[in-house]
């Protein structure tokens, strides 16, 4: 009888072998779940985007507004987090400030990966006068300081959302191109690439369809990285008032508090472990 039990056994665990096969997020799910550090930053992220998303709804104060006596102290007058120097509700311009600095840093991060990318892949896979002209307009701007690029940038352009994303954007892609390139220099000799061109399949196919999905983990690594440098970068040009005025963001309340940090602590202190709990 256990001679007869045993196929059936063992075309169950080559279903349930397909079946994981079949659904490799379900994995991935099950790995993220076993590591504490990324729940807690994905804990951490929510409630930030969250914030961001209905905090000006669940408190509808506006962050430019008077509403008290400048510097008071956090959880004085009914304000959790107190005012900075003009009177202003910190929580408010905390909250208000999440959502402009998370669409600069995704934004910006966005145009690095695809000027990175394009550029990497482009210089990767043709080679020849293709990559030498691109990997040396790469090492113009991977010379340049990146922060100086930036805020010349934004200071050649009215200073906005836009324009400061599109700054850190154009100054941040050397990174992710060089990787790129490296990613395409290693996938494009290998047999089912060189199959690939056996059929006669088109070099835009090759490199979007077979060699990019092949590179994309380490390049999404660094996706998520430059998020992280676009917040710094954006928090940066906004503490040296290389900002949009109408718009709250974290590095705006702490460059505008800066020179009351002896007075009042809250006003920079509470920004700045935003902005270091939001990249960490």
């Amino acid at each position: 009888m256990s001679a007869r039990l045993a196929p059936p056994a063992e075309s169950g665990q080559a279903g349930a072998d397909a079946l994981e096969a079949a659904h490799p997020a379900r994995e991935v799910w099950w790995m993220f779940r076993r590591n504490a550090a990324a729940l807690a930053g994905l804990a951490i992220l929510v409630v930030i985007a969250g914030a961001a998303i209905a905090g000006p709804a669940l408190y509808p104060v506006d962050p430019f507004e008077i509403v008290w006596a400048p510097q008071t102290p956090p959880g004085a007058e009914g304000f959790p987090l107190g005012t900075d120097y003009l009177g202003r509700d910190l929580l408010a311009g905390l909250i208000h400030g999440a959502r402009a600095t998370l669409i600069v840093g995704g934004s910006a991060a966005l145009i690095t990966v695809v000027i990175g990318v394009l550029v990497g892949a482009l210089a990767g896979y043709y080679r020849g006068w293709t990559e030498e002209i691109l990997m040396r307009i790469t090492e113009f701007f991977q010379v340049l300081p990146p922060l100086l690029l930036a805020m010349v940038l934004v200071l050649l352009f009215t200073p906005t959302l836009t324009t400061i994303a599109v700054a850190i954007g154009v100054v941040s892609w050397p990174s992710t191109a060089r990787l790129a390139r490296a990613e395409f220099l290693r996938i494009r000799e290998l047999e089912y690439v060189q199959g690939e061109r056996s059929i006669g399949s088109r070099d835009r196919r090759i490199i979007w369809r077979v060699i990019l999905p092949n590179a994309a983990p380490p390049l999404i690594v660094s996706a998520s990285l430059s998020v992280g440098v676009a917040i710094l970068f954006e928090a940066g040009l906004s503490f040296l008032e290389l900002n949009d005025p109408n718009t709250m963001s974290w590095g705006y309340i702490i460059g505008s508090n800066r020179p009351y940090i002896l007075e009042a602590w809250w006003a920079v202190t509470f920004p700045g472990i935003a902005i270091f709990l939001t990249v960490l």
